[in-house]
């Protein structure tokens, strides 16, 4: 398999794994194609198919250099297989194999466990589009239009990646489950996608900014755990995903210190310091910011049960096995094989919440999740910077880990944000005050209206700090009307 950093742009498919001379798997995923681009087609952003876009393409795995911007239309972007670099010499870091030479080919006897990973990998990516293909229709400006393309564009390209290990190590198998990946829909009753969190809507831009901001970096904290894995091109296809999925986070953490300080304008403005006198800063005509909470509630808690259970067998196989790390397991400083060690669970015991020493092996979708948790934190705490220096008495926060649970050990309780463990009737009081109501969705949406003209914003966020590739505030980012 070629190594190089450069992309081979003169087949159907741009691609640095040598195709050309992998005639099968070549043929495999040119049959794929069409398929791919009915279905971008028919779920991909919808009613600009044809707008000319300002994206950014790889056209290089080097990190210095690895992408070129230009416009170009969706369904004609050069989605491709990219692979970071080979090092050579590698071995499993972790697991039992731990030193062993890295896999070039998936192992027999993980190759149902190796699957199924890349298969809901590859779901959540296809999924994420069409959650969001309604949103062009109402986007605050061109630049927040042109964002969200380069997302959509760059989820297609992370399919692509999963499909490719499907096809090449996979066959048969493989492309019957690549087939499926085009078949299942986001939120469809009959076919919905694998995980609870991608068969939500997306119905507005706050939840975009949401969903990029937390669900993505649960897509983060995945992609690291599966680049540590010892089957070489899995991990080399992670670290290239990596280096995209960065700007989805950007995308979600500005956007929503752009509405949070066009919110704080807005109030120093007229001069409101009461955050909680919601009914005037909404006559403002922007999103107050206990509303702004109840949003970072619902998806925080969405994107925690993508850990799954605390404590799992089928985590504790895949470590063990070789094939799925920690968050950064190369920068950890133990034995990687966790054989005797153990790790802190919260667990509902009794009727409340305690600390318990599980095996390590066992807790791993746990520490993942305590990652992720302190990963969401530090954008949470730049939020609230925004806040302060507008001199306004609020400040947002994570609710605790067992709030608004549907899956793991607090799924079975209610807990209100501080943890406090509610019975069905105190839950039912309080749930307004937590979660967004139909009503709090109905102002929001009442928000979105279109800004397509160059350079302006919708009046509930404000202007981005800088343009993308340093372009000025004025540039059409995507045309429209061509």
């Amino acid at each position: 398999m070629p190594d190089g950093i450069n992309v081979d742009y003169d087949g159907l498919i741009p691609n640095n794994v040598g195709l050309n001379e992998d005639l099968r798997v070549r043929k495999a995923l040119e049959t794929w194609h069409p398929g791919y681009i009915d279905w971008w087609h028919d779920m991909g952003p919808e009613g600009f198919q044809e707008a000319l876009v300002y994206l950014r393409t790889a056209i290089s795995v080097d990190p210095k250099g690895w992408a070129k911007f230009d416009y170009v239309k969706m369904p004609e972007y050069k989605w491709g297989i990219l692979l970071a670099p080979a090092v050579e010499g590698r071995t499993i870091p972790f697991g039992k194999h731990k030193g062993e030479p890295a896999w070039q080919e998936v192992p027999g006897e993980y190759r149902a466990m190796m699957r199924r990973l890349l298969v809901i990998q590859g779901d959540t990516e296809p999924a994420s589009v069409e959650q969001q293909r309604h949103l062009g229709a109402t986007a605050p400006s061109l630049y927040d239009l042109r964002n969200l393309f380069q997302v959509n564009v760059e989820e297609g390209r992370h399919l692509w990646a999963m499909v490719y290990l499907l096809q090449k190590y996979f066959g048969t198998q493989g492309r019957e489950e690549a087939e499926e990946l085009l078949r299942r829909r986001s939120g469809h009753a009959d076919t919905p996608r694998m995980l609870g969190a991608f068969n939500e809507a997306t119905p507005d831009w706050l939840s975009f900014f949401m969903f990029t901001y937390f669900t993505d970096r649960d897509g983060k904290m995945q992609l690291e755990a599966l680049a540590q894995s010892g089957f070489d091109p899995l991990s080399r296809t992670c670290r290239f995903m990596l280096t995209e999925e960065a700007h989805h986070m950007f995308v979600g953490e500005t956007g929503v210190s752009r509405v949070v300080e066009r919110t704080c304008e807005a109030m120093r403005a007229a001069g409101i310091t009461d955050a909680g006198d919601i009914a005037a800063v909404r006559a403002l005509g922007v999103i107050d910011l206990p509303t702004i909470q109840k949003k970072v509630n619902l998806h925080f808690s969405l994107t925690l049960d993508l850990f799954g259970n605390e404590i799992s067998t089928n985590a504790a196989n895949a470590f063990n096995a070789g094939i799925k790390g920690r968050y950064r397991e190369d920068k950890l400083a133990d034995d990687h094989a966790l054989l005797d060690a153990t790790y802190p669970v919260l667990r509902c015991v009794g009727g409340a919440i305690v600390e318990e020493q599980v095996p390590a092996l066992s807790a791993l979708n746990m520490r993942l999740r305590d990652d992720f948790v302190a990963d969401a934190a530090g954008g949470v705490g730049r939020w609230n910077k925004v806040i302060e220096k507008a001199g306004i008495g609020f400040a947002l926060a994570l609710p605790h880990v067992a709030f608004n649970r549907a899956i793991g050990e607090f799924a079975a309780i209610k807990a209100d944000p501080a943890g406090r463990i509610l019975d069905a009737a105190e839950w039912a009081a309080g749930r307004a005050a937590f979660l967004p109501t139909v009503e709090d969705n109905l102002y929001i949406t009442s928000l979105m209206k279109p800004v397509q003209a160059s350079g302006e914003y919708a009046g509930w966020i404000a202007p981005p700090k800088a343009g993308i590739d340093n372009k000025p505030g004025n540039f059409e980012y995507v045309k429209i009307h061509e």
